[in-house]
């Protein structure tokens, strides 16, 4: 199953390009035998963090980004279910708020970084600012920075500095024993279709559907240039991209739980050892609970 995790890493992000990796390849997997997989997998994903978390020395951030209707809420739930919730803190990062424009732009996602032992799950993130704002330059008028008068100052050396600053925080977090992991879910452009319709068509999905979502879909070649810019420049060792085929959900789902197991592998982690005295103490207890009557 490592060969899961290492075929969907970017490796060479110089030479990324996506439409070099196929939305709808399941390996030699079938969807029949993807439930008694996805089980096996979360007994595994338990067992280690629930050592992330008796280890108490990292911390586990996973990031999710995709196109609409790429199967990242349901990734999320999936994921989840393979995580005890009390070790684990879900944000989902909608428009910055007031406060939150208030401040740089990596200011809410650092808030947002799990504690020690812990795992910290993004539902879009600070990747935003370099993926829907490079599609709408005009939304970065909205943060105020003092140099950027017009959307004319927003140009190349721009996007060039914010690179460079989600690499320096990615490093600093990484350096700080935060562990991440990055997961583009990458849907086609049929399978997205497909999956608006069946929104449109089912009264029970409605909801999730917006005529927004069409607007966006529209820019679809934008969207993706702006994904292959982002992973290119923010894909290395210590902060790994992994893109992940996302039009068979069963498939991305044991894509996505391999990864996050294979990762938690690599990270060398022991239960604390107890000192003598604490050991005494153990004892003593022991023996207290055994002479109870």
């Amino acid at each position: 199953m490592e060969k899961v995790t290492k075929q969907f890493k970017v490796s060479n992000a110089g030479e990324f390009k996506i439409k070099d990796h196929d939305p709808k390849f399941t390996d030699k997997f079938k969807k029949d035998d993807s439930l008694q997989i996805l089980a096996d997998l979360k007994l595994e994903m338990e067992s280690l963090q629930d050592l992330l978390y008796a280890a108490n020395k990292h911390s586990l951030l996973i990031i999710f980004q995709a196109m609409d209707a790429a199967g990242k809420d349901s990734a999320i739930k999936h994921t989840m279910s393979g995580l005890n919730p009390q070790g684990c803190q879900v944000y989902s990062f909608k428009q910055p708020s007031a406060e939150e424009l208030d401040h740089d732009f990596l200011w809410r996602h650092s808030k947002a970084s799990p504690e020690r032992g812990r795992v910290g799950i993004h539902n879009r993130s600070h990747y935003e600012n370099v993926l829907v704002c490079k599609v709408h330059p005009e939304y970065i008028l909205s943060e105020r920075i003092a140099s950027v008068s017009s959307v004319e100052d927003i140009d190349e050396a721009f996007w060039s500095e914010r690179y460079e600053s989600i690499r320096t925080f990615e490093k600093h977090l990484c350096d700080n024993g935060t562990v991440i992991i990055k997961f583009f879910l990458n849907v086609s452009k049929e399978e997205q279709k497909k999956r608006f319709l069946e929104r449109i068509e089912d009264p029970l999905k409605h909801w999730k559907f917006s005529s927004a979502d069409l607007k966006e879909r529209e820019l679809w070649d934008e969207y993706m240039a702006a994904y292959e810019n982002a992973i290119r420049e923010t894909s290395f060792d210590h902060a790994p991209w992994y893109v992940i085929p996302a039009d068979k959900k069963w498939f991305s789902r044991i894509a996505i739980s391999q990864v996050i197991i294979d990762t938690l592998k690599s990270i060398k982690m022991t239960i604390p050892e107890l000192s003598d005295a604490e050991k005494a103490k153990l004892e003593e207890s022991k023996a207290r609970l055994i002479s109870e009557i």
